[in-house]
């Protein structure tokens, strides 16, 4: 008999351990970013556990380090947790579709993030900045610092495999394209881009012949490398007085550091996008001219508020769509605001998104 009541205590308590164990692995939200190299993505990341820490709802984080291979592993291994909602920025909007397709099998709710994933019907909704807004905003700032003719102009663009990236060229073509026509600027770095120069609507074939030309991959290495090349390449009469469309941050200071170092460039203005630390100081320090302010904490909030109404099976507020070559997805869009060296601190310190303390020569 004591035996028998050994043996039933051990499977009373192995039974305990299993349901404690499956307990713990359970997660209600899984979230995917695209890499943790990259400042603006372990920014997200703190947002977002800032933003649950409340909640009563679980949540895991993964990075698939520029890799659509290492993301679907990702999104499997929170499919096997559990997860009723999935939130995901993809590194490649096209490749992400398999992953989120196996997480529709499983009925989970998928929340694509600040990047479109295109091609699949296995998006829910669609949380992003105005992309076409943000591109606009770069072009303008070039254009409302720009007197006279004969400026010349330097494209670099994202990753083609990043959706976004062609929305922001798209929205920086809506506004340069007819003062390129009207011979303010003079394109110096894209057979591509002068070929096409006085169309005022290109197809997304079009535009992906000029991104393949100026593309810089998101890349701070890339970006120098072709900028640099294109230096290189450049007759002096050539550079100047030059504007540079920069697609964000990382890429602006990379670009501002090769254009800064050619003798034979007077001056330049270049584009930014996500209001980086280090790229906020450059703005300080007069290295980069500007950049489109994104800020994070209302797009992880919108984000957080469409997985809780998912999560309570309500439905959540939208206020567009996106079609994403297969469906229109119903979207939230959050505004964009430019900051330059005069509403820096208005804007990013004044606001409580940094400290002052984070940056030097701060007015």
């Amino acid at each position: 008999m004591k035996k028998v009541l050994a043996l039933l205590m051990f499977v009373v308590v192995l039974m305990g351990l299993t349901a404690c164990s499956g307990q713990s692995a359970q997660v209600d939200v899984g979230i995917v970013l695209p890499t943790k190299d990259e400042p603006r993505w372990v920014q997200d990341e703190t947002r977002f556990r800032e933003a649950l820490k409340d909640t009563e709802y679980s949540v895991e984080i993964l990075f698939s380090q520029g890799s659509s291979a290492k993301e679907k592993e990702n999104v499997d291994a929170l499919i096997a947790k559990g997860i009723k909602t999935l939130i995901i920025c993809p590194h490649d909007g096209g490749a992400a579709a398999a992953a989120v397709e196996a997480a529709k099998a499983e009925g989970i709710n998928v929340i694509s993030y600040d990047r479109l994933i295109t091609d699949t019907e296995a998006v829910d909704y669609y949380v992003t900045f105005d992309s076409i807004a943000v591109g606009e905003a770069q072009a303008q700032y070039l254009v409302d610092n720009a007197t006279g003719t004969g400026h010349p102009l330097y494209l670099y663009a994202g990753a083609a495999s990043d959706n976004n990236a062609f929305l922001f060229f798209e929205g920086a073509w809506n506004v340069l394209q007819p003062k390129i026509a009207d011979g303010t600027f003079v394109i110096k770095n894209s057979s591509e881009a002068i070929a096409l120069q006085d169309k005022a609507t290109l197809t997304r074939d079009e535009m992906g012949k000029i991104i393949g030309q100026i593309t810089t991959n998101w890349d701070f290495n890339e970006a120098k490398n072709k900028a640099e090349a294109h230096l290189t390449s450049a007759a002096d009469a050539d550079k100047g007085d030059v504007f540079i469309l920069a697609p964000n941050d990382g890429t602006a200071r990379a670009i501002a550091d090769a254009f800064g170092s050619d003798a034979a460039v007077t001056s330049y203005l270049v584009t930014g996008q996500d209001a980086e630390i280090a790229s906020v100081q450059y703005i300080i320090d007069g290295k980069q001219s500007m950049t489109v302010f994104k800020d994070v904490r209302t797009l992880v909030k919108d984000s957080i508020d469409m997985a809780v109404a998912l999560l309570s099976g309500g439905t959540p507020d939208t206020t567009g769509s996106y079609n994403n070559g297969n469906i229109d997805v119903k979207a939230k869009q959050t505004e964009v605001i430019v900051v330059d060296k005069e509403n820096v601190k208005a804007e990013l310190v004044d606001s409580g998104y940094y400290k002052a303390e984070e940056f030097t020569g701060l007015e």
